[in-house]
């Protein structure tokens, strides 16, 4: 049965203070998309996803915010755009809904899979990490965006119990097997094909996205 979506899923918003903009900058556009990018991937590399905002872009980038507005629609977009990601991880959020409950596991796990995996992405994720970013601070900003961007979407939609568990669960699982898979490298799982790995993964992501499969309660709660 199709998940009925909704716009009342708003991302979620960094949790730091807004730098004071300064003055519109006089350069083209593409100075000002140019320092906006960079802005996001220092903030990215940094492991900073969740605390930066789209007026903290625009200050770093020298516009206001109504002038990054111009070129990118939110926050989200800029860091899109900075990953140079082959797809708009909120834009596929209904695709990935629409079949329904049954499936969802493995589209999800193949999403974040051929998103991470793109060759463009993987390249600026390395080149991140051969700058300086610990695969750490990489991991948290991934996490995050994916949260931010797709889980937290999904797990809304579906309606499942214990939603901020699963999202946690879920998202803490297709991360630590992207990183290891494409920016650290680990082996097996880096050279394994991807068509194994979603095998082994979606049947867990499933099961944590199915209503009808509770999550054990915390030892020592009350039943």
């Amino acid at each position: 049965m199709p998940i009925a979506t909704s716009a009342s899923c708003p991302p979620r918003v960094g949790g730091v203070a807004d730098e004071s903009p300064a003055e519109p900058a006089r350069g083209s556009g593409e100075q000002v998309r140019d320092a906006a990018i960079a802005a996001a991937r220092n903030a990215f590399a940094a492991g900073g996803y969740a605390r930066t905002t789209f007026k903290g872009l625009a200050a770093a980038a020298g516009v206001a915010p109504t002038v990054l507005r111009k070129y990118y629609d939110n926050k989200d977009a800029v860091f899109a755009a900075a990953l140079r990601l082959p797809t708009d991880p909120v834009g596929a959020v209904p695709t990935l809904l629409a079949p329904g409950v049954e499936g969802l596991g493995e589209r999800l796990v193949r999403f974040t899979l051929d998103t991470l995996g793109d060759p463009q992405v993987r390249d600026d994720l390395m080149s991140m990490a051969r700058s300086g970013a610990s695969a750490a601070a990489l991991t948290k900003s991934l996490q995050d965006y994916l949260d931010t961007t797709v889980i937290d979407r999904v797990v809304t939609a579906v309606g499942v119990p214990d939603a901020r568990m699963r999202v946690a669960l879920i998202s803490s699982y297709l991360i630590g097997v992207a990183a290891g898979r494409y920016v650290m490298r680990i082996e097996p799982l880096a050279s394994a094909s991807e068509e194994y790995v979603v095998r082994l993964v979606a049947p867990t992501i499933q099961a944590l996205l199915d209503p009808r499969t509770s999550l054990p309660k915390p030892t020592g709660a009350s039943s």
